[in-house]
Order: structure tokens, then sequence, then C-alpha cells
């Protein structure tokens, strides 16, 4: 008779993949209307670009969209560093070191989108 085996850990393997799978979806999707909308009104000057993205749907669109990127290289490199880099405080330090940028990256983009 087989012994029933009974996960261990932290459970959250699952729904960080789905979730890395939506991101990929979401940051796809931007990418094709973006470009879509770059290939039927291309701009030519800067006012044009910058009139592209001060509209409102466009601007969250793309806070979206780097919302989405940051959450997937979270995951991606989380898991990287989890699979490979087995002494636990180097471990720790380097998530704290890629958090950290991803949370600059996070407020660098927002003083972007709706900075002056």
């Amino acid at each position: 008779m087989a012994a029933n085996k009974v996960p261990v850990g932290a459970h959250y393997g699952l729904a960080a993949w789905l979730l890395q799978r939506l991101t990929a979806v979401i940051m796809a999707a931007y990418t094709i209307g973006l470009g879509g909308l770059l290939l039927a009104c291309p701009p030519a000057t800067h006012a044009e670009w910058h009139a592209i993205f001060t509209g409102p749907f466009l601007r969250l669109a793309t806070m979206l969209f780097f919302l989405a990127l940051l959450y997937h290289a979270w995951v991606g490199v989380r898991d990287i560093i989890m699979d490979y880099v087995k002494p636990t405080g180097l471990r720790l330090a380097l998530q704290a070191l890629v958090g950290t940028a991803l949370v600059f990256y996070l407020v660098w983009s927002v003083s972007i989108l709706w900075g002056r």
C-alpha cells in the first residue's frame, strides 16, 4: 500500500505561476495594442508622442503594463534565486536587493507617467 504524500511548504507556487502567466498576457495585449496604435497613427514629433501618453486610457494601460512587468520580473527572479542560491543570508540579501530595485522602478514609472 502506497503512503500518502502530504505537500509541505508555502503553497504559493501555483498561484505565482498563474499570475505570472496572466501578467504575460497583459504585457502582450498592451504591446499589440500600442503597436497597432503606433502603426495607425505614427507620431512624428515629440508633441505627438506626448499627446499619446497623456490620455487617461493609455496612461492607465501603461501603468498596468509596468505593474505586470514588475510582478512578472519579481516572480521570475525570485524563483531563480530560490533555486540556485543556497546560502540563506545571501538569498535573502539578493531578494531584498531585487525587491528594492523593483520598488524603485515602480516609483520611477509613476513619476514618469504622472509627473510633469
